[in-house]
């Protein structure tokens, strides 16, 4: 055997004999012969385990460098019963919310030498059931499933069942799942908080269509704020339409044909129904921020940097709530139980538009 001692062949370091290196690939074997030590201690070092002095572990990880050794993934998965891939179910073809959460889960995960599948099933079930059949086929050794929309939605399971799965900026009516979501409600109360304290005392609402679950919780948040604040909640200052800067622009319409009770400030529902509001008061020659204040939700910032001024948004820290599913899901496949719904806290992006200094956020 090269010289190379059979009574140290660890079974970690021995690869199933069905799966054969790649041709022309550096192999465990060649590591261990160049470095002068057992395949068995070849593969403890390079595994970051067993009892090794840090000289040999040292020489091994040299050796391994200078020989563009790379470790066969399929060997090591089979050997572990893990594929050391996790898969991911979207429904957001447009990727506004899906990108910032799996570039995080997949940050999260690589530290763990884990790769992902990401499908996109664009609330297609039947092409969703495909997708979840073809990953589950690879073995995939968990599973995160996130949408365009943080609204409930039908389960996976049971195709699934026995699978970690994590619902990330979705959820499922199931005190058995771990869902996690944006503190919509928390960060609508983050947004009127700061416009009082900034002295506004006519916060107005324009928002989205009300069946969407975060409409709800975003209002619920401005009437809660407000009435902390001592001001009034009234509900024709609270204005429900489509999201888009068209209703922005017709909310504002609305809103300023009146005679007495103007607005000073606008807590809008989304980044593009602020933007359509800021256009439609430049219109009817109202100042931004001196004679209405402006707080957008989403904090997309293609269009809050682009508005004129910029635009002071609640933003859903989707980044966070990926890292967050990242380690969720790492939990799970080792084995621990997590279950039920949390809410991640949002933040507030200060910028012109409100009148204050970006340093005066909250």
């Amino acid at each position: 055997m090269n010289g190379l001692p059979p009574d140290d062949l660890s079974p970690e370091g021995a690869p199933p004999r069905d799966v054969a290196p790649a041709p022309g690939a550096r192999t465990l074997r060649d590591v261990a012969q160049a470095a002068g030590v057992s395949i068995g201690t070849a593969s403890k070092a390079l595994n970051a385990s067993g009892r090794l002095s840090a000289e040999t572990r040292a020489k091994v990880l040299e050796v391994a460098k200078s020989l563009d050794y790379r470790p066969n993934d399929l060997a090591q998965s089979l050997h572990r019963a893990r594929s050391m891939t996790v898969g991911i179910l979207s429904t957001d073809s447009f990727g506004r919310f899906t990108f910032p959460i799996v570039e995080a889960l997949e940050r999260r995960l690589f530290d763990d030498g884990i790769a992902i599948f990401m499908c996109n099933a664009t609330d297609d079930p039947a092409r969703e059931r495909r997708h979840l059949e073809q990953l589950l086929g690879k073995r995939v050794d968990g599973l995160v499933v996130t949408a365009r929309r943080a609204d409930k939605r039908a389960p996976i399971e049971p195709v699934a069942r026995g699978l970690p799965v994590v619902y990330a900026f979705s959820y499922i009516d199931d005190p058995d799942a771990l869902c996690l979501l944006p503190d919509d409600e928390g960060g609508a109360r983050l947004a009127i908080s700061h416009l009082a304290r900034l002295g506004r005392k006519r916060i107005a609402h324009i928002t989205g269509p009300r069946h969407f679950e975060a409409v709800r919780l975003r209002e619920a948040g401005w009437r809660a704020a407000l009435s902390e604040a001592g001001l009034a909640a009234r509900d024709s200052d609270c204005l429900s339409g489509r999201w888009s800067e068209a209703w922005g622009r017709e909310a504002v319409a609305e809103l300023f044909k009146r005679s007495r009770d103007l607005p000073d400030a606008l807590f809008c529902g989304n980044d593009q129904i602020a933007r359509g509001a800021v256009d439609a008061l430049k219109d009817i020659g109202r100042s931004i921020p001196e004679d209405v204040a402006i707080v957008g939700f989403d904090n997309w910032n293609v269009m809050a940097d682009a508005t004129r001024p910029p635009l002071t948004s609640v933003d859903m820290n989707l980044g966070a709530l990926g890292a967050e599913a990242g380690a969720a899901l790492l939990d799970m496949i080792s084995g621990r139980r997590l279950a039920g719904l949390r809410r991640l806290p949002c933040s507030l992006v200060v910028r012109a538009s409100c009148g204050a200094h970006a340093h005066a956020g909250a």
